[in-house]
């Protein structure tokens, strides 16, 4: 079994295929069994989907669009044209991708993309080591719920949601066969080799909490009867602005004032799973990026540039150990809320997971929501989070 990451620091696309594919040719390995490209919408991505196609010859191509670019063994990439690759050679292994338009019924699609993408694995009704998943956001719930009816719910479900640089909606999403800009891929992983991954946040409570008691989706109206966005603003410090006269983002504001549910505690600590506020509307509303529900009980959560730097970091560190410390490859999935609260210091993120992955292949996307496996649970999605999934060494 064999891993290796390429970047392309070409800034188009037919130069950046062109480097990627001579990079992985280079290894000599023949065709890859498993290609995950993830790249910034300064380039086009039906240009970039056609032109892997052709170039690469993969069958289970994996594409998404990262917010401004990519990280990875090489270094950090986020000028906006970013492009990197993750090859997997693996004999022993089996890899199937699939994608779909999203629609009207994002969970039906999912099973629909699960059951297709087995198929194309040559390993229907069984259960994958892993899905990895580019997705759309919007409705990341029903996404997981529906590849669990699929894979069982146990299997581990890592990835992203697909971004763009300005949450303009510019973001993209392919498969083998097609690209779509409200879409899924997933691709269903048997590798020959263990896997472990680690899925966590750079945030801790601050003490304040409450209970939604009125939400619609993923717009939350009141918190202990309260204007959501006030509760916000209260318990931020006034960090997190109210509307005036109309509704306006708060996304760049609460990048470091989060709300945080509890999932479960582990070793007496508990975990929270985060949901971005992203608008802030005039009736006192929030918007979130992840879906909550009434009666759940909302932890305002806090970060700082150093947590966020330096949990990457950890996370890296804690996938090597449950691993044995004896990995080949690893993929890593880093908000690109994160990413832009903390881009000019984005070098130091990347050289604190190569100091913990060691020379191996790795590469990291900047998601718009990110989807995991908290320690002892199935998979979640949250926002701000940071996945780490590591593939065991061949010995291990």
């Amino acid at each position: 079994m064999h891993f290796f990451s390429a970047q392309s620091t070409a800034g188009t696309v037919s130069g950046g295929v062109a480097e990627i594919a001579a990079q992985i040719e280079s290894c000599g390995f023949g065709t890859p069994d498993f290609v995950a490209l993830h790249f910034g919408v300064g380039l086009d991505a039906a240009e970039l989907h056609d032109a892997a196609r052709s170039a690469l010859g993969v069958t289970a191509l994996h594409g998404g669009s990262s917010c401004l670019g990519i990280m990875g063994a090489a270094g950090v990439d986020i000028g906006g044209s970013g492009l990197g690759a993750f090859a997997i050679w693996d004999a022993k292994g089996s890899f199937g991708t699939s994608s779909v338009d999203l629609g009207d019924n994002a969970e039906a699609a999912a099973q629909r993309a699960g059951l297709a993408a087995l198929e194309h694995a040559g390993r229907p009704g069984e259960i994958p080591e892993m899905v990895w998943i580019t997705v759309a956001p919007g409705c990341e719930e029903q996404v997981i719920a529906g590849l669990r009816s699929v894979v069982g719910a146990d299997t581990l479900i890592v990835g992203g949601s697909s971004a763009d640089n300005d949450v303009s909606g510019k973001w993209a999403q392919f498969g083998p066969d097609a690209l779509h800009s409200n879409g899924l891929v997933i691709t269903v992983l048997f590798p020959s080799v263990p896997v472990a991954s680690v899925y966590q946040s750079g945030y801790a409570p601050t003490g304040a909490n409450g209970v939604v008691t009125r939400v619609e989706g993923r717009r939350v109206f009141e918190i202990d009867h309260r204007p959501a966005s006030e509760v916000l603003h209260d318990w931020s410090g006034g960090a997190v602005s109210l509307a005036d006269e109309e509704p306006h983002s708060i996304l760049a504001e609460a990048t470091l004032w989060p709300l945080g549910r509890v999932t479960r505690q582990v070793a007496g600590v508990p975990f929270h799973l985060l949901a971005h506020p992203a608008v802030a509307h005039t009736d006192g509303a929030i918007d979130l990026f992840a879906s909550v529900f009434e009666g759940d009980r909302l932890w305002q959560m806090q970060g700082s540039a150093d947590s966020l730097v330096a949990r990457a970091g950890r996370v890296a560190a804690q996938s090597r150990q449950n691993a044995g410390n004896r990995i080949s490859g690893a993929l890593v999935v880093y908000c690109g809320g994160c990413m832009l609260a903390v881009r000019d210091r984005m070098e130091e993120v990347s050289a604190g997971i190569k100091a913990e992955l060691g020379d191996i292949p790795w590469l990291g996307v900047f998601t718009f929501g990110e989807q995991g496996a908290p320690a002892g649970d199935v998979a979640k999605h949250g926002n701000l989070m940071i996945s780490c999934t590591v593939f065991s060494a061949d010995d291990v």
